[in-house]
Order: structure tokens, then C-alpha cells, then sequence
């Protein structure tokens, strides 16, 4: 029986890795994953002494570094900007989206009349959207959703930081919100959501200061 050399088997890993990252639909994990898989082309062009599979890994493996700190360094344009309830787009955007928004926050369906609505931006191309219903200066989110291929991108971390001038332009000073899946509750802790003391009765509540 034949055995696979070490080198062989380098060789399909770093191809087995390169394959994994075009699966991804996370642009952050497949960077990531490209880029361990060029490394290991590298390392795999080396053993065999193939100057053209070291040169074209290197470069994507550069390319790769390059977009990465793009995304996670503060290099891509995020935005978040008002919009009507009733706007046909963010309608056409959520439903489009519905089966994705339910898998953390199973309990929205539609915005209703009166919602105070935002739809976050990457680079200018929609990438998210919050909805909520305004109580004085409380906002109580009843919808935070980025698509899934942003959310490595530290879309909610800007909004409730960097990005919160949009609610207090509007005077809001205080998000809450009712997350009913793990997930959301990890995502909104993780974003500085802390549970709501104040708020006797609310099971569940967490609350944000943006104020």
C-alpha cells in the first residue's frame, strides 16, 4: 500500500483549506481561511522547489492580510442612517432576509407604522437594519440584524459606539431590548448591552447607554 509523503499530504491540506474558504459566507472567515491556506502553499511550494506556487501564494496571502486589516481595523465605511417604516426597500430588504433575521430573533415579523427604523451600511451597499419603537428617549429595539456575511465585521460593535451619534441626533439616549435566542444575547452583550435593573417586570431586558 501506498502512503501520502509529508509533503503530499501539506499539499492537500493547504488545497483542502483554499476549497473550505470559498465555502464561507463569512468575508472575514474566508479571508482567514485563504490566508492559512496560501501560507501553507508557501510552505508546500518550498518542499518542492515550485518558485511559481511560492510567488502566487505569497501574493494572496498578502492580498489576504490586506483586506483582514481592512475589516477589522476600521478601514471599511460603515453607516447607519435613518429611514421611513414604510420605505418599499427596507420592506423588500427585511422579507428577503426573514428566514436568516429568525434564526436569532425568531419573534419579529414586519416593521410596524411608527417604528423607528435604520439601515446599516458597508461601503454603501445595504448590510443591516435596526428597528425599534421610541418611548421618550428609550428605544426599544424589537429588530437587530446584520446579514451574515458582515457580521465578523464589527458592524453593531461601531453602531453603539462610534456610530451612536445617529441615535442621539434622534434623542435617543438608551436601547433596549427583549433578546429570546443565545445567540442574540451573546451578540448584544458582546455590543455592551447589561441587564436592565431599572426595569421591574421585564424578563430578559437588556439595556444600552448611547447617550
Amino acid at each position: 500500500m501506498s502512503w501520502l509523503s509529508p509533503v503530499e499530504l501539506i499539499g492537500y491540506l493547504a488545497s483542502a483549506l483554499v476549497v473550505a474558504s470559498l465555502a464561507m459566507t463569512s468575508v472575514v472567515r474566508l479571508r482567514t481561511i485563504s490566508l492559512v491556506g496560501s501560507v501553507t502553499f508557501v510552505v508546500y511550494g518550498v518542499l518542492i522547489g515550485s518558485i511559481p506556487i511560492v510567488i502566487t501564494n505569497a501574493a494572496i496571502a498578502v492580498l489576504n492580510v490586506y483586506f483582514l486589516r481592512r475589516e477589522l481595523g476600521g478601514g471599511r465605511a460603515l453607516g447607519a442612517s435613518p429611514i421611513a417604516a414604510d420605505a418599499p426597500f427596507l420592506g423588500d430588504f427585511l422579507s428577503s432576509h426573514l428566514d436568516d433575521i429568525h434564526q436569532s430573533q425568531p419573534d419579529f415579523q414586519r416593521v410596524e407604522p411608527g417604528d423607528w427604523c435604520l439601515l446599516l451600511t458597508r461601503d454603501g451597499l445595504p448590510a443591516g437594519a435596526l428597528v425599534g419603537r421610541r418611548e421618550g428617549s428609550t428605544l426599544d429595539v424589537t429588530l437587530d440584524y446584520v446579514m451574515h456575511a458582515y457580521r465578523d465585521s464589527r458592524l453593531g460593535e461601531w453602531l453603539y459606539s462610534t456610530g451612536a451619534k445617529v441615535f442621539r441626533e434622534a434623542g435617543i439616549t438608551t436601547v433596549r431590548a427583549h433578546p429570546t435566542t443565545a445567540v442574540h444575547t451573546a451578540y448584544l452583550r458582546g455590543v455592551g448591552f447589561a441587564d436592565d435593573r431599572a426595569a421591574t417586570g421585564v424578563g430578559g431586558a437588556l439595556v444600552r447607554t448611547v447617550g
